[in-house]
């Protein structure tokens, strides 16, 4: 992908992204390269305001589906949940005293 230097120069990224400078339309639309929509193979995606700068993230065409087996688990139960909640408490609180 293409870099445009001095945005890259100037934003708080650590080199580990790519930058590409695309122009926004009067409507408000913006273009997303070849490159990353080849990639993402999505229809949508979400745009994320962070106040000074924003996060472009694909969307999958279903949600459900793509998080199917990455939360297969049961997870804790709700008794180790709670006493996991209450020694995180505790700990604070521990720390807060000395």
């Amino acid at each position: 992908m293409r870099s445009d230097s001095s945005y890259a120069e100037l934003s708080a990224y650590d080199g580990e992204m790519d930058a590409v400078r695309t122009k926004v339309t009067s409507n408000g639309q913006v273009s997303l390269p070849a490159e990353l929509r080849h990639r993402w193979r999505t229809p949508a995606v979400l745009v994320i305001d962070k106040g000074d700068y924003a996060i472009v993230r694909p969307i999958p065409d279903d949600p459900i589906a793509a998080l199917r087996g990455s939360h297969a688990d049961a997870g804790p139960t709700s008794e180790r949940a709670r006493a996991a909640e209450r020694a995180a408490d505790a700990a604070h609180d521990d720390a807060r005293t000395t």
